[in-house]
């Protein structure tokens, strides 16, 4: 072999270590925002089974309430369209929408037992509550772990590089679950 030959294939050999290198650190960003994705998706489907589960508690907690408070009836009906409005929701930002709406509903629907002493002590309202705050609990966690997934993926996103990956993954931002602009007042206690 020549000297010359053997200069080309030592080239030649570094070209192809480098092409597959390069090719690698592709494979590995793309698969890198498409697990981001999958996570931010796996991460709502846990608040979707939360919101889920407080959907499914709030029919008990209404007809509850109802027996007290026959006259409250416009609490009763924002209650139910806001539960439909979420599960007609076409995407995650309506879903975030009906959630939001849901909140706002049934804080007023709490608020009833301040109007009713013997709601305050019957014990199957007691029951749904302490469900319903536990199901408000855990849909706050799940809600900041979603967040946290959305922030990581909109920053990756974000970057030189990941700009590029989330284009040719067909992958774009993800939306936040943000607290409805209304419930981020303060709240005026009187005395």
């Amino acid at each position: 072999m020549s000297k010359q030959l053997k200069t080309l294939m030592i080239v030649f050999g570094v070209i192809l270590v480098l092409f597959f290198m390069l090719i690698g650190k592709l494979i590995a960003g793309y698969n890198r925002v498409i697990a981001m994705d999958e996570n931010v998706k796996g991460k709502w489907a846990q608040v979707d089974n939360q919101l889920k589960r407080r959907y499914d508690l709030i029919p008990n907690l209404v007809e509850t309430v109802k027996g007290y408070a026959k006259h409250e009836k416009e609490i009763f009906e924002a209650v139910a369209e806001a539960r439909t409005k979420y599960f007609q929701a076409r995407d995650v930002k309506d879903q975030i929408e009906g959630a939001q709406r849901m909140e706002s509903a049934l804080a007023r629907l709490l608020l009833l037992q301040e109007r009713y002493p013997d709601l305050k002590a019957n014990q199957s309202f007691l029951r749904l509550q302490d469900s319903l705050e536990g199901t408000e609990n855990r849909i706050a966690v799940e809600r900041k772990r979603y967040n946290d997934a959305v922030q990581v993926l909109n920053t990756y996103t974000r970057t030189f590089f990941g700009r590029f990956y989330a284009i040719v993954a067909g992958i774009s931002p993800a939306e936040y679950y943000e607290i409805p602009e209304a419930e981020k007042a303060a709240p005026q206690v009187k005395f």
